[in-house]
């Protein structure tokens, strides 16, 4: 598949990108390459495969969720450099 101006422009407004006419005739000849590139694959005999959603055969170890005591306020505000009652107090980010 061969990439030409139209179709290098709709990408590039995709994209937000934008060249001039010496990078544009560089660019379609890239993408092209890279089109035809994975074309290949079309090629590669895929029958028994199955898809891979990963590239690692690793496992997560989970656990169980465990009740466990928890913090009370007064501990979790202890060192808290700011703070009323209950809550931390800090800086004002956004007006």
């Amino acid at each position: 598949m061969k990439i030409d101006r139209a179709q290098l422009d709709k990408i590039a407004h995709l994209a937000r990108l934008e060249f001039d006419e010496q990078d544009a005739e560089k660019m379609m000849k890239d993408m092209t390459n890279i089109v035809s590139f994975i074309e290949k694959l079309n090629e590669v005999d895929t029958e028994g495969i199955e898809p891979l959603t990963t590239m690692s055969h690793e496992v997560n170890a989970l656990r169980e969720d465990e009740v466990k005591p928890h913090l009370t306020h007064e501990e979790v505000l202890k060192n808290a450099p700011k703070k009323d009652l209950e809550y931390f107090l800090v800086p004002k980010v956004l007006e």
